[in-house]
C-alpha cells in the first residue's frame, strides 16, 4: 500500500509543539519528519522519544520529505519563519496569532501566493465544542433576533511568566487567547459587518503587556458581542452567554451543556411578585413555566485533527482550507482595532470589508 501521507516537520517544540507532536503521531494523513528547536534541552527531549531531531532550520527547509512545516514559535518569529518556508518550497501551517500585524500578514499572503505553496494559521478551537454548541442555537434561529452574545475565559494564575509576558516577543492575553474568541466570534457571527470597536487592557499583573481585556465588538443591525479574557478571576463567569428578542442561551463552562429557554407566550399575565431582598418586585419574577420552553445541547464530539485533514486535502487541491488568508486578516484588524481603542481610550471605527 502507499503511504500517501503528508510530511510535516515542526519548528518549536514547546508546549504546542509537543501538541502537534502527539496528533501527528496518530494521524491518518499526515506523519511526522522530525523537529528543530533551538533549545537543547528540548531537542533532547525529542531525542528521547526517538524523534529526528534537525540540526538547523535550514536542515528542516531543505529535507524533501517534508511538505509542511508547521511552526510553533514565540510570536515575533512567525512572520519571518513562514516566510523563508514558504520561498524555500513548503506549506506553512504557523500557531495562532498568525504574526504581529496586518502588514506581517500582508507579507506573509503575499509569499504564498508568489510560491504558490498553501499557508494557514492554526485556529484549533474552532473545534472546541462550548463554540460548536454556541454557533449551532445561533443558526438556529430559536432566540429570535440575537442582540448580545458574550464569551469570555478567565483564570487565576496571572499571565504566563514566560515569552508571553514580554512584549518584544508578541506577548499578551489578547495575541495568546484573544485571537481565538474573536475568531469564534466572527465564525458566528458570519457576514454581519463589525461598526466599531471597544477595548479596555488591564494591567493587573504585568504593565509591559496586557493580562486581561474586555472587548466590545459593535455589528451591524445593534448586535453587540463581548469578548473577555482575565487572568486574576478566582470565580469565573460563565464561557458563553447569548441573548435574543425570544430566548436566552447559556454554557457555563468548558465540558457543560449549553442550556436554552425560549419565550413561547410573551403575555405572562399571572406573575407573582417576589421578595428580594428588601422590597417586592413583579418585573424580575421568574417566568410561569407556561410560557417558556428549556432544552439543553448536549456537549458534540469533534475531532481537531479535522484541522490537519483539511489542510492535507487542500494542499492536493482537493479541498478549500478552512482557515481563509481573508479570515486571518479580519481577526488580526479587529486586534489592531482593540489596542487602538485602548490607547484612545474611546471606541474607533471599523472599516468592515467582508
Amino acid at each position: 500500500m502507499v503511504n500517501n501521507k503528508k510530511g510535516v516537520a515542526i519548528v518549536g517544540f514547546g508546549g504546542m509543539g509537543g501538541w502537534h507532536k502527539n496528533k501527528l503521531l496518530k494521524s491518518d494523513v499526515a506523519e511526522l519528519c522530525g523537529i528543530w528547536d533551538i533549545k537543547e534541552d528540548r531537542r533532547q527531549a525529542a531525542r528521547d522519544e526517538n524523534i529526528h531531531v534537525y540540526s538547523s532550520f535550514e536542515d528542516v527547509l531543505a529535507d524533501e520529505k517534508v511538505d509542511i512545516v508547521t511552526i510553533a514559535v514565540p510570536n515575533e518569529l512567525h512572520m519571518p519563519l513562514s516566510i523563508a518556508a514558504l520561498e524555500a518550497g513548503k506549506n506553512v501551517i504557523s500557531e495562532k496569532p498568525v504574526c504581529l500585524s496586518s502588514q506581517e500578514l500582508a507579507d506573509i499572503i503575499a509569499a504564498s501566493e508568489r510560491t504558490g505553496k498553501l499557508f494557514t494559521t492554526h485556529q484549533n478551537r474552532r473545534w472546541d465544542a462550548d463554540f460548536l454548541m454556541m454557533k449551532q442555537v445561533y443558526e438556529s434561529g430559536d432566540l429570535g433576533e440575537v442582540f448580545t452574545m458574550e464569551s469570555r475565559v478567565q483564570g487565576s494564575h496571572g499571565i504566563p511568566g514566560d515569552w508571553r509576558g514580554k512584549k518584544e516577543h508578541g506577548g499578551g492575553m489578547m495575541l495568546d487567547w484573544g485571537v481565538h474568541l474573536i475568531d469564534q466570534i466572527l465564525q458566528i457571527t458570519k457576514e454581519r459587518k463589525i461598526e466599531r470597536i471597544y477595548c479596555v487592557f488591564d494591567h493587573i499583573t504585568n504593565y509591559e503587556v496586557d493580562d486581561g481585556f474586555k472587548l466590545d465588538i459593535y455589528f451591524e443591525e445593534g448586535l453587540v458581542a463581548r469578548v473577555e479574557v482575565g487572568t486574576s478571576h478566582f470565580i469565573s463567569l460563565p464561557r458563553h452567554y447569548m441573548n435574543g428578542t425570544n430566548g436566552t442561551a447559556i454554557v457555563r463552562g468548558w465540558g457543560k451543556d449549553c442550556e436554552v429557554v425560549c419565550c413561547k407566550n410573551w403575555e405572562d399575565k399571572d406573575v407573582i411578585p417576589v421578595v428580594t431582598a428588601a422590597g417586592l418586585t413583579k418585573t424580575m419574577a421568574p417566568r410561569n413555566k407556561d410560557t417558556i420552553t428549556e432544552y439543553s445541547i448536549p456537549s458534540p464530539k469533534s475531532d481537531v485533527h479535522d484541522f490537519y485533514r483539511n489542510y492535507c486535502l487542500a494542499v492536493d487541491g482537493k479541498a478549500e482550507q478552512i482557515v481563509t488568508h481573508k479570515e486571518l486578516m479580519r481577526v488580526m484588524k479587529v486586534m489592531e482595532a482593540a489596542f487602538e481603542s485602548d490607547a484612545a481610550g474611546k471606541p474607533v471605527e471599523f472599516k468592515d470589508t467582508i
